[in-house]
């Protein structure tokens, strides 16, 4: 019987890693642009990631911009929303420190999270995404 047991999780175990790869190489092969921070309109904006092969790592945030400079990003969906996005994911750190660190640059071209690359490239794609309806027109 327990043997049985010990099978049936290990398989679904590997089950899970073979149907989440897909996901997990896309989020790994994300591109974030260099966004043109001198140019944003204040105001708050949602960005979405949306992955096509899952939707495991779907992540949602809200930016803020004020005197024409990010203030403040929320991540409001996914798994790391709300005050998850506080929790240590890998060697101390957050999705809110990683997110500090773009505000602190003013750029999304900052170090990911070692260890923690796919999300950190996906909540820099969903900032990435509410910036672009940040700039001025």
């Amino acid at each position: 019987i327990v043997l049985a047991i010990i099978g049936t999780v290990a398989i679904g175990a590997v089950s899970l890693v073979v149907l989440s790869e897909p996901g997990r190489r896309e989020g790994l092969n994300l591109v974030i642009g260099k966004e043109d921070f001198s140019n944003l309109r204040g105001g708050t904006y949602i960005g979405t990631y949306t992955g096509t092969k899952d939707s495991f790592r779907n992540a949602n945030v809200q930016v803020t911009v004020s005197q024409g400079k990010v203030s403040k990003i929320k991540v409001t969906a996914g798994l790391l929303a709300g005050r998850k996005q506080l929790i240590k994911i890998r060697a101390g750190q957050s999705i809110n420190d990683l997110l500090g660190r773009v505000i602190a640059a003013q750029s999304l071209q900052v170090d990911t999270i070692s260890g923690a690359t796919i999300s950190s490239k996906i909540h820099l794609k969903a900032a990435e995404n509410a910036l672009e309806k940040a700039h001025a027109k």
